[in-house]
């Protein structure tokens, strides 16, 4: 398997995302193709004590990099020999399995969909990140590519999801919940509503599983598998589960620091502290694929260091053996449920 890794994007590329690209090259017994100023990635090998590439890692040159502040559509089309594109280029033209990149969230995304174009009959492209809720997560999309949607869009994220927790996540049947602000049908503003309507009449038909409204307050407690919500209210929840969750962690080492008690208590409970910590930390994850491409894509963190660049490149690779892409396009036909409701 060769996956593309943008060396220049993110903020600590691009020593970091270098470091992290030969770690995972050795670890998974894979070929990856670094994209970036070639000097600068040199540089960076020596860095870590190293004379020349590793085997089984070459270098695409580019001499341009996206900033993270640039307007991502500008980007990608006045700056054709960014790192960005032309990894994006290259898995394009089957160079590679997959992509990962640190870079510009925005500029990623419309690369992506120009460039490696979307899955016909996809409308839109969505970040599926996995939360960190229970044995396998929960699959949360869009987290932010589409701020604004449409119920067909919606229908479409909730399939997505789906594949993705059943093949990746390996999650039979997975459970489908509509982010919303209560539980009863009637809920929400007409998006949510419509939505609705569509994911209930593909669940009757078996198509998904879908099992109605999730709260915010229910979606920690694993009430689905699958939360389908717009970018724009899935990028606050994210958001808020994020800050939310390095609060009570802070919290809890105060807790923890008060006396010489509560000292020898940690002590006691250190390794389950650990093991949480762990779990909400977002370097485990790495990254969030972006579903809806043609081939797969993946955004690690902008401030990715080795350790999560590492598992970026692990999440690609799953993507890659679970034939996401593949599954999306042999189900489009299923996804039209629009069109057979209007009908009836």
């Amino acid at each position: 398997m060769k996956i593309i890794i943008d060396a220049m994007g993110g903020d600590n590329a691009p020593d970091e995302i270098v470091k992290g690209a030969i770690e995972a090259a050795e670890a998974f017994n894979i070929e990856i193709i670094l994209t970036g100023k070639g000097e600068e990635i040199l540089r960076s090998v020596q860095k870590m004590g190293r004379t020349e590439l590793p085997k089984g890692i070459e270098i695409a040159h580019a001499d341009q990099v996206i900033a993270m502040d640039e307007d991502p559509v500008t980007a990608i089309r006045e700056k054709k020999d960014s790192s960005m594109l032309v990894g994006l280029n290259m898995l394009r033209d089957g160079l590679g399995d997959a992509m990962v990149s640190a870079g510009s969230t925005g500029a990623l995304l419309s690369g992506a969909t120009l460039v490696v174009k979307r899955i016909r009959g996809i409308r839109r492209a969505a970040m599926a990140p996995v939360l960190p809720v229970g044995d396998k997560g929960i699959v949360l999309i869009d987290c932010g590519a589409n701020a604004e949607c449409t119920p067909e869009y919606l229908l479409q994220f909730a399939f997505m999801g789906s594949f993705y927790a059943e093949h990746v996540l390996k999650i039979k049947k997975p459970r489908v919940g509509l982010l919303n602000i209560g539980t009863e049908s009637i809920k929400g503003t007409d998006l949510q509503i419509e939505a609705y309507r569509l994911l209930e009449e593909a669940s009757k038909d078996g198509a998904l599983n879908f099992v109605g409204n999730v709260e915010s307050k229910g979606v920690m407690y694993g009430e689905c598998d699958v939360l389908v919500a717009d970018g724009y209210t899935g990028n606050i929840l994210l958001k808020s589960i994020e800050g939310t969750a390095s609060f009570l962690l802070r919290e809890i080492k105060g807790v923890f620091m008060k006396n010489a008690v509560t000292k020898l208590a940690a002590l006691l409970v250190k390794k389950h502290v650990r093991s949480l910590r762990e779990r909400m930390d977002a370097d485990k994850v790495g990254g969030t694929a972006l579903l809806g491409i043609s081939k797969p894509v993946i955004k690690a963190h902008g401030s990715s260091g080795a350790a999560a660049l590492k598992n970026a490149v692990l999440q690609a690779m799953t993507t890659v053996d679970a034939h996401i892409a593949e599954e999306i396009q042999s189900n489009i036909e299923r996804m039209k449920i629009e069109e057979k409701a209007e009908k009836n």
